[in-house]
C-alpha cells in the first residue's frame, strides 16, 4: 500500500526564529530588482550597448510590480550618467514656418533664454530712447529739412515758369494738375468759354509741354524723397548697430563655442536692421500694438538644469502628442495662429539622452503611437506634427519645427503573449527592440532571497508608512509567497499581491490597535479577502450539502468517483468536486465522452479521454482486440469541459465498473495519466484539495476521507493550516501516487496486479477481474453476432427494405 503524506509534507512553514529579527524594522531596505538575476543581466546589457536597435522589453505576468522595479532600477542607473543638453527653440529668420532648435549644455538652455530676454528688454527700450534723443532728431530733421527745401524750390521754380505759360499749379486728391490761369489765379468755366477757339488750342498745346516737364520734375521729387527716406534708414541703422552690436558681441562672447546660437544671434542683428521702424513708436505717440520681442523670444522647450544624471521618464498615457509633443494655437480675431513660442515637448523629448518606460498594450491602443515611436526610433530623430495636419483632416497654417536628434533607451513593458506576437507580426519590431527581460514568476526560497523578501517588506512599510512586522507576522507573510507560487521551495515574485496582504494586515492592525502587525493580523487578511470573493463557493458548497449537487463523501460505489476542478472568479480560484461515472458494456466503439459528443469537452479534455483508449489497448489489448463500449460523464455538468487533470480519475471509474469493484467515494482524486499508466502533475492542486475538504468538512469529516494527487505535484502543496492540523489527526488524508497501479489500490483495498510471465494477471486482482469482464464481453459478441453499432445498421437497413 501506497503510504499517506504526513502533516509536515503539505505545508513547509517559516520558523521564526530562523529570520533573526524582531521586526522588520531592524532590516536594511535593499536597492534593486529582487529575485531577478536573469532580468537584472538583460537590462543591464540592454541598458549599456548604444548600438541601435537594443532597446528592452520587459516581459512577465502583471502585478508582478515590473514597472515599480524597472524604474527604480533604471534611476540608481541614472544617477551616474551625465546630464543631457538642453534644447531652445528659436525663430528661424530665413523661413518662419520651420522654427530652428537649439542645443545647449544642460543648465544653459535657462540661462540663454533669460539673457536674450534681457537683450530684447533693452534694445526694446534703448531704440524707443534713441529715436526720442535730441541729438537723433537733430540729425533727422536736417536730413529731412534738406530734402523739403530742395522740393519745394523746384516746385516754385516750375509754378513761377507755368504761371509765365499762362498756368497754374492746383493740388487735387489726383495729383497735381495745370490749370489756364488770368491774373494769377485760374480760370472759371466761363472765362475760359469766353476765349476763342484759336487762343483755346494754344493754351492745349502749352499745357501738353508743360505736363512733361511737370513728370518730370515730379519724377524728380520722388527721387529726392527716396534719396532723403534712404538717408534716414541709413542714419537710423547706424544708430541702432551702434546701440545693438555691443550687447549681441557681448552676448557671441559668452556662446561662441555655440556655434547655431552665435549663428542666430547675428540673424537677430540682421533682423533688427531691417525692421527698425516696428521699434518707433507711431506718431501718435502711442506704441504699436505688435511689438517685436515675439520674435527674439525663446522658446525653452527641455530643461535639464535641475536633472541629476539622465533622465527616467514614465509615460502612462502615451498618445500621440504625449510622446512627440504638440503646436498648440490662439485664436485673434476668429483666426487661428501659432509660432514657435507654442511648441510643447513630449515624453521622447523629457527622455531624450535618458530613458523612457512605456506600457506596451497602452502604446498600441493609442492611434499613431506606435508608428510614430518606430518611426523615430529609426529616423533617431523627434519630428513634431501636427495630427490632424498630417491626416489632411485640418488646413490651418501651421509650422513644422526643425527634428530633434534622438538618443534615448526605450523600456516596453508588457505579458509574454504581447512580445510573441509583436515579433510575429511586425517585422520593425525585432531590428528595434532586440533585448527580451523574463521577470521569472517565482524564485528559490533560500537564505539569500528570503533575506531580500523581507527587506523587501520593509521598504514598503517605510515608504508607505506602515507598521512593521514581528518575526512571526514575517514569517507568515513568506509561507504566503509560497503558496502563490505554489512550491514548497519557491518564494513568489507577485509583489504587488504581497502588498496588499501587507496593507490590509496594516489596517486590521491599526483596528486592533496593536504597535506592530503580527501573524493574527496576515491571517486576518488573508481569511477576509477570501471572504469577499467567495459567495460563489459557499453557494455551491450548500447545493452540494442540500444534495442538489449529488457528491457522496462515504461509501463506496462502483463506476463511480469524485473528480476535482478549479473555477477561477475573477482573481479568486477555488476547487469543487465533480461527479464522474462510467457505464460499460460489450461493443466496438471504444471509450466515448458524453461531454466531446455534445461538445462541451474542450480540445485538452478529448485528448486525454484518447490517452485512456491507448491506456486500455496496450493493458488489455496486446494480444486480442478490445471488445469495450464505454460511457464517460461528468455528472450534472452543465459548462465546458476541458484539461487533463481528471483523465487519470476517469480511468479509475472505468477500471471500476469493468472490475465490478467499488470505489471509496470519500476520495477525490485528481492527476493525468499517459498510456503507459504514469500519474502526471497537474495545476491547483492546493485548491483542489481545500475545495474537497471544505465540501467534507460541511458534510460531516469522518477520518476516511482524503485526496489522492500525483506524486510529482508534492512539493507544490501550501495548504490551509486547519487541513494540517486535520492531517495531522487523522481526520483528513492525502496520498501521493505514480501510477494507476497504486492509485487504484488505494481507491479499492485491492492490488492493481502485475501481468505474469504467462502472459495473465493474478486472480482476484483489478486487472484480472478487469480482463476477464473483457473476454467476457467478447463472448457475449460472439454469441450476439453483432456489436452494437452494427446491430442500429441493420435495423436500419431492415427499415428500408420492409419500406
Amino acid at each position: 500500500m501506497v503510504k499517506e503524506l504526513s502533516y509536515k509534507q503539505i505545508r513547509k512553514c517559516a520558523d521564526p526564529e530562523s529570520l533573526n529579527f524582531d521586526t522588520t524594522e531592524h532590516l536594511t531596505p535593499l536597492d534593486g530588482i529582487i529575485g531577478q538575476p536573469r532580468a537584472v543581466s538583460s537590462l543591464r546589457f540592454g541598458l549599456g550597448i548604444q548600438e541601435v536597435g537594443f532597446n528592452v522589453f520587459v516581459s512577465g505576468p502583471r502585478g508582478m510590480g515590473k514597472m515599480t522595479a524597472v524604474k527604480s532600477f533604471l534611476e540608481e542607473l541614472a544617477k551616474n550618467k551625465p546630464t543631457p543638453s538642453d534644447w531652445c527653440y528659436v525663430n528661424d529668420f530665413n523661413d518662419g514656418d520651420q522654427p530652428k532648435a537649439l542645443r545647449l549644455p544642460a543648465g544653459r538652455g535657462k540661462e540663454f533664454q533669460q539673457d536674450v530676454k534681457k537683450f530684447v528688454e533693452f534694445i526694446y527700450r534703448e531704440i524707443r530712447k534713441l529715436f526720442e534723443s535730441d541729438e537723433y532728431s537733430s540729425k533727422h530733421d536736417q536730413a529731412v529739412s534738406a530734402m523739403q527745401n530742395k522740393r519745394d524750390q523746384l516746385m516754385r521754380d516750375f509754378s513761377a515758369a507755368a504761371l509765365a505759360e499762362g498756368f497754374t499749379l492746383q493740388a487735387t486728391q489726383l495729383g497735381v494738375v495745370l490749370l489756364p490761369a488770368i491774373d494769377g489765379r485760374a480760370m472759371s468755366e466761363e472765362e475760359w468759354k469766353a476765349i476763342v477757339q484759336t487762343d483755346q488750342d494754344k493754351m492745349i498745346e502749352r499745357r501738353k509741354a508743360l505736363e512733361e516737364k511737370l513728370k518730370a520734375v515730379l519724377k524728380e521729387v520722388r527721387q529726392m524723397e527716396r534719396t532723403a527716406q534712404q538717408t534716414v534708414m541709413e542714419l537710423d541703422k547706424q544708430a541702432v548697430r551702434f546701440l545693438v552690436s555691443g550687447v549681441l558681441e557681448d552676448l557671441k562672447e559668452k556662446y561662441k563655442n555655440l556655434d547655431d546660437a552665435a549663428e542666430w544671434f547675428n540673424d537677430i542683428e540682421n533682423d533688427i536692421l531691417e525692421n527698425v521702424e516696428s521699434f518707433k513708436q507711431s506718431s501718435d505717440g502711442k506704441e504699436k500694438e505688435e511689438e517685436p520681442s515675439s520674435t527674439y523670444q525663446v522658446n525653452l522647450f527641455v530643461d535639464n538644469s535641475k536633472q541629476d544624471g539622465v533622465p527616467v521618464v514614465v509615460e502612462l498615457n502615451p498618445t500621440y502628442t504625449n510622446l512627440f509633443g504638440r503646436i498648440e494655437k490662439d485664436v485673434y480675431q476668429g483666426t487661428m495662429f501659432t509660432d514657435f513660442t507654442m511648441i510643447k515637448p513630449g515624453a521622447l523629448h523629457r527622455a531624450n539622452g535618458g530613458y523612457i518606460v512605456l506600457q506596451v498594450e497602452d502604446v498600441l491602443k493609442h492611434f499613431m503611437s506606435w508608428d510614430g515611436l518606430k518611426r523615430a526610433l529609426r529616423s533617431r530623430a523627434i519630428q513634431i506634427e501636427d495630427v490632424g495636419e498630417s491626416m489632411g483632416m485640418t488646413s490651418t497654417k501651421t509650422i513644422r519645427p526643425q527634428p530633434i536628434p534622438l538618443d534615448i533607451k526605450v523600456i516596453l513593458i508588457g505579458r509574454n503573449m504581447m512580445y510573441y506576437f509583436l515579433h510575429e507580426q511586425d517585422d520593425d519590431f525585432p531590428e528595434l527592440f532586440k533585448v527580451k527581460a523574463d521577470f521569472d514568476i517565482s524564485m528559490d526560497r533560500d537564505d539569500k532571497n528570503t533575506h531580500d523578501f523581507l527587506t523587501f517588506i520593509s521598504m514598503l512599510c517605510n515608504k508607505e508608512n506602515l507598521k512593521h512586522l514581528n518575526s512571526q507576522a514575517a514569517a507568515k507573510v513568506i509561507e504566503f509567497a509560497s503558496r502563490l507560487a505554489d512550491d514548497q521551495e519557491k518564494l513568489s515574485t507577485h509583489f504587488a499581491a504581497m502588498a496588499d496582504v501587507i496593507r490590509e494586515a496594516h489596517y486590521w492592525a491599526v483596528e486592533d490597535q496593536a504597535a506592530q502587525i503580527r501573524e493574527i493580523h496576515i491571517q486576518k487578511a488573508l481569511d477576509e479577502k477570501v471572504y469577499r470573493s467567495n459567495l460563489i463557493q459557499k453557494r455551491i458548497q450548500e447545493l452540494i450539502t442540500q444534495k442538489v449537487f449529488l457528491i457522496d463523501t462515504d461509501a463506496a460505489v462502483i463506476g463511480q468517483i469524485n473528480g476535482l476542478a478549479v473555477i477561477r472568479m475573477g482573481s479568486y480560484e477555488f476547487g469543487r468536486p465533480n461527479r464522474i461515472t462510467a457505464s460499460v458494456g460489450p461493443g466496438t466503439e471504444g471509450i466515448i465522452d458524453i461531454e466531446r459528443q455534445v461538445k462541451l469537452g474542450g480540445p485538452i479534455h478529448s485528448k486525454g479521454v484518447l490517452i485512456l483508449n491507448g491506456f486500455m489497448s496496450a493493458t488489455f489489448g496486446s494480444q486480442k482486440p478490445l471488445t469495450l463500449s464505454c460511457r464517460l460523464v461528468f455528472e450534472q455538468s452543465y459548462e465546458g469541459v476541458d484539461g487533463d487533470s481528471a483523465s487519470s480519475t476517469e480511468l479509475y471509474t472505468i477500471l471500476s465498473a469493468l472490475a465490478r469493484v467499488p470505489l471509496k467515494q470519500g476520495i477525490a482524486v485528481t492527476g493525468s495519466v499517459n498510456q503507459k499508466g504514469e500519474i502526471q502533475a497537474i495545476g491547483g492542486v492546493n485548491e483542489k484539495i481545500e475545495g474537497y475538504y471544505e465540501i467534507c468538512s460541511a458534510t460531516g469529516l469522518t477520518g476516511k476521507q482524503g485526496v489522492m494527487i500525483p506524486r510529482s505535484n508534492v512539493q507544490n502543496l501550501m495548504l490551509r493550516e486547519d487541513i494540517v492540523e486535520a492531517v495531522k489527526k487523522g481526520k483528513f488524508h492525502i496520498w501521493a501516487v505514480s501510477t494507476i497501479d497504486e492509485g487504484i489500490e488505494i481507491l479499492t483495498g485491492k492490488p492493481a496486479g502485475e501481468r505474469m510471465k504467462n502472459g495473465t494477471f493474478p486472480k482476484k486482482t483489478i486487472f484480472h477481474l478487469v480482463e476477464k469482464r473483457l473476454e467476457d464481453f467478447t463472448t457475449q459478441l460472439k454469441k450476439g453476432g453483432k456489436t452494437e453499432a452494427k446491430q442500429k445498421s441493420s435495423k436500419k437497413n431492415k427499415g428500408y427494405w420492409n419500406k
